[in-house]
Formats: structure tokens, sequence, C-alpha cells
């Protein structure tokens, strides 16, 4: 007799999708990878197409067409509203007879801890922060950008960046590499010069994210602007965490911070080291990793522990996908 699927995990990011089928004993049946997850630019309808391709995939070779529970952690699901309307279009689609519907940080949270507690803060192309508590009160951010009073991120630093080195190179601003360094990673030979390439989009917006790996460099080369961006991302990790574990009444119990994202992830020392100096300082209980696993893992667990699945379930799930 075949393994009964109970959980369908999804994690649907912007830049891409990654589902797992998952039994009751905690095997993993299948696992499939789809496009990105782009609610406000496809349209909710169209983004979970996107998902139904890489659904119906793990659904054929895990051999099944339902499952107890799904648990999807999402891009774009920053609001209550906009969880519940994802999670109407999902129950939709007639996955499962449960849908659950979280924001994707929440699959980093619970991908780096071994129980649904803790706080987790992901920096990659944005910035975001939540907390959790295993009778299941939250705390969360916005997340929205400058009008939700966010700072970092890999794309906020890289604006940040091309400002100082703009104000560098025709007097406005005090001295710094990053004048030379960032139009030197394009090949171009001046501010100026990579400010009409974005300008006229002869280098393409998107590819603005790949100065943050530059600026980064000119702090670990010295630079006083770039250590000063690096130091102000340090002290936003920082305040967003202390304040989820305040929120949370966990500032004074041993609690883990998990740190994810392609920014915290790199684990660059001037970066980990203030966030970890700055903890020990404002919650020194705090329990700082950086999480390794995918975060579909967070998704698996979540929905493992929405179908009361034990810690030797979890484990074997956990186990798949850390190997």
């Amino acid at each position: 007799m075949g393994l009964t699927a109970c959980v369908l995990a999804v994690d649907a990011g912007n830049s891409k999708t990654d589902v797992a089928v998952v039994a009751a004993d905690g095997s993993v049946l299948a696992t499939a990878r789809g496009g990105g997850f782009r609610p406000p630019a496809a349209g909710v309808e169209a983004a979970v197409d996107a998902v139904a391709e890489a659904v119906g995939r793990a659904f054929a070779a895990a051999g099944v067409s339902s499952v107890e529970l799904v648990s999807a952690c999402l891009a774009n699901a920053d609001f209550p509203v906009e969880e519940e309307r994802l999670a109407a279009a999902l129950h939709a689609r007639a996955w499962g007879a449960r849908v659950e519907v979280r924001n994707d940080t929440f699959a980093i949270l619970r991908a780096g801890v071994t129980e649904p507690r803790g706080v987790a803060v992901v920096c990659g192309a944005g910035i975001n922060c939540v907390g959790m508590r295993p009778d299941g009160r939250t705390a969360r951010f916005p997340a929205l950008g400058r009008i939700s009073g966010d700072w970092g991120g890999g794309w906020g630093l890289a604006e940040e960046a091309l400002w100082f080195a703009a104000r560098a190179e025709d007097g406005r601003g005090v001295r710094t590499e990053l004048a030379r360094a960032l139009p030197a990673h394009f090949g171009l030979a001046s501010m100026y010069a990579l400010i009409e390439a974005l300008h006229l989009e002869h280098v393409p917006q998107v590819r603005r994210h790949e100065l943050t790996p530059v600026l980064f460099a000119a702090a670990a080369g010295g630079d006083a602007v770039a250590r000063s961006l690096v130091d102000r991302l340090a002290e936003e990790v920082v305040a967003m965490a202390t304040v989820a574990l305040t929120r949370l009444e966990l500032l004074a119990e041993e609690t883990p911070v998990v740190l994810g994202g392609g920014v915290l992830a790199a684990r660059h020392p001037r970066l980990d080291g203030g966030i970890r100096e700055l903890l020990g300082v404002r919650a020194p209980k705090a329990v700082v990793r950086v999480v390794e696993a995918p975060p579909v893992l967070g998704a698996v667990l979540l929905g493992l522990d929405g179908v009361g699945a034990g810690a030797e379930v979890q484990g074997r799930a956990r186990a798949y996908f850390e190997s």
C-alpha cells in the first residue's frame, strides 16, 4: 500500500516557486519547481496558474490528486486581506481539504527552528521580519518599502550606494570608492556614464541588485561610506528583530533569531558581526542562526504543524531537505 499524502507545501517567491508533496509519516513523495509568483503584476488568477503548473507535476509524480492540507507561504501576502484572497484562490483549485496561507517570510523562520517559536529577519531584494509562538501569536511588519518605514534589502542598498556615489563624483557629497567601483562593475568610466546608462536603460534596471556585492566589497576594503551603509543595515535588522521579540514577549527568554535571504546568508563579516554585537546588547537572550535549508522546508513543517504531526515525522521531512 502506498503512502497517503497529507500536506502540499508551497513556497512561492517573486523569482521561483517550490512545491513538495509530503506523506503522513513525513516522507517527501515529490517536489517540483515553477516560475515566480507575482500577483501585483500578473493578477491573482494568473499568478496561481503558475503555481498550478508545478503542483500538477508534483501531484503526478506522487500519484495523488489532493491532500489534507495546503500549506502555502507566498510572496506579496503582506496583509490579512491579501492572505484571505490568496487562500480563496488556492482553495478553488481543490488541491486540499484545507488551505493555510502565510507570507513567505514565515517559511524562512520555520525552516530555521525546531518548533514554531522564534523571529526571522529576511534580507534579499527587500527586508522583512516575522515572529511566532506555538500558541499561534505572531508578529509581523507590512514590509512594503519606504511607505511602511522599511530601509535595506539588496535593492535599497544598491540605491543608497548609487546616491552616495553620484554625489561624491559631482562634488555634493563626501569622497567614496563607490564612485569608481559602481560604474566599473558595468565597464563604465564614471558615475555620470552609469547614471545615463541606467536612465536610458542601456543597463537594465533589474541589474541594480548586482551593485550590492560591490558595496560590501568596498566596505571590506575600508571605505567609510560603504561601511556606514552596512552598519545601518545591521541596525535595521536588529531593530526589527527586537521589536518582534518584544511584541511576542520573548525578549527575556532564550529565543532563536533566524537570519535569511541572500544578503544575510552571505555572512558578510562586518554585517554579521554587527548584528550579533547589537543583539548581544539589545536582546542578549537571542540565539542567532543563519538558515541554510530551502524555504520550502518551512512550508512543509508549518503544514505538518497544522496536521498535528509529531517530532519524528517532522524530523524525517527535515532530513530530506537538509541532506
